[in-house]
């Protein structure tokens, strides 16, 4: 599935991708210094093959994605950052919010990226998607029973339902989703009702909540779509057993589509290499990064005149998405943390 040539690029990564210590980013002209909250495998093949193509070296420091707005933030004027890269749109929304980005015309970039997915003041762009989706048992669980995120705050889920806490950034932006669609009173409601149909308190990561399905704590989940690929194309049987247990669902494909969230990047409000950067986020459009997302990734490409191959990711598509502005989900972020607040969801 994935080709030689990337399999290559990330062999390469400590040529390409570490050329210098976190701590002594270069400002030369050849190099580009990223900020990335990003830890896949994909990222490290496209910084060789962009450092292969262009001559640019990348310099990556890599933390979570509050602590690498805290400490770009931090630095100020000082920061060394060139682009600025995080996943989820609260993050996104909360790094130009800390004035972290620079105003920068995208269009050129983003011809063939569905409008939703660019920031309309131009701070940031986003290059991968990921789909925030419902996972349930084959045996425990009929097909048709759900069709909708709002069906499982029914109370014949009531003590059904696994999923993780409320600081996590992906259940945040999907509340966020619903603060928009429903309301906020309506998407009150629905997330007490998933605390009420929870069964078992908030745990682990997305992996751990399809991973209790399989175990019989619960027979219903939410989960981005690609710890599901992922486990599935594990070399871990343990995994590929949790998997086969399970049936993934695009839920609201009647109405509003399922929720979709990014990956995305900006070019730092201080950077030393705007050129680099631009360059940078550029080549993530490419052929070679797009097809990366999907094939190393699990992630779904925002262009869609790219082809690659990956079986597993290929069988979810098509899906209707929910065309809902990204940027929308940073801006709900805050009621949807409230009504976490408020509804005891921990």
């Amino acid at each position: 599935m994935k080709s030689v040539k990337l399999l290559a690029f990330a062999a390469s990564l400590a040529v390409a991708a570490c050329s210098q210590p976190a701590d002594e980013v270069s400002e030369t002209a050849q190099v580009v210094n990223v900020y990335s909250a990003r830890h896949y495998s994909s990222d490290a093949a496209i910084y060789a093959a962009f450092t292969e193509e262009t001559g640019i070296e990348v310099n990556l420091v890599s933390a979570n994605g509050d602590q690498l707005i805290e400490r770009v933030r931090a630095d100020g004027e000082r920061s060394p950052a060139d682009v600025i890269i995080t996943v989820d749109a609260a993050r996104l929304h909360r790094a130009e919010q800390a004035g972290l980005f620079a105003q920068t015309d995208f269009s050129d970039l983003t011809g063939s990226v569905p409008a939703n997915l660019v920031d309309p003041e131009g701070y940031w762009v986003s290059f991968a998607k990921r789909s925030r989706v419902i996972a349930w048992s084959n045996t425990r669980v009929q097909p048709g029973e759900i069709t909708a995120y709002e069906d499982l705050a029914d109370p014949q889920w009531q003590g059904r339902i696994c999923v993780r806490g409320s600081g996590n950034a992906y259940n945040q932006s999907l509340l966020a989703s619903l603060v928009a669609h429903l309301g906020e009173e309506g998407a009150q409601a629905w997330a007490q009702a998933i605390v009420d149909n929870m069964a078992r308190d908030p745990q682990g990561g997305d992996r751990t909540q399809i991973n209790g399905i399989a175990a019989g704590e619960c027979d219903v989940a939410i989960t981005n779509h690609y710890y599901y690929a992922m486990m599935v194309n594990s070399d871990d049987p343990a995994a590929q057993a949790a998997a086969a247990q399970v049936t993934l669902f695009f839920p609201n494909q009647d109405t509003t589509g399922a929720h979709v969230n990014v990956s995305g990047a900006g070019i730092a409000v201080n950077a030393p290499n705007t050129d680099n950067a631009r360059a940078l986020i550029a080549y993530f459009f490419s052929d070679t990064a797009q097809r990366a997302f999907a094939e190393m990734t699990n992630e779904i490409p925002v262009r869609t005149d790219v082809s690659w191959e990956n079986p597993t990711l290929a069988a979810m598509l098509p899906f209707v998405e929910d065309d809902l502005n990204v940027s929308d989900l940073g801006d709900h972020n805050e009621t949807a943390q409230r009504i976490f607040d408020r509804v005891g969801w921990q």
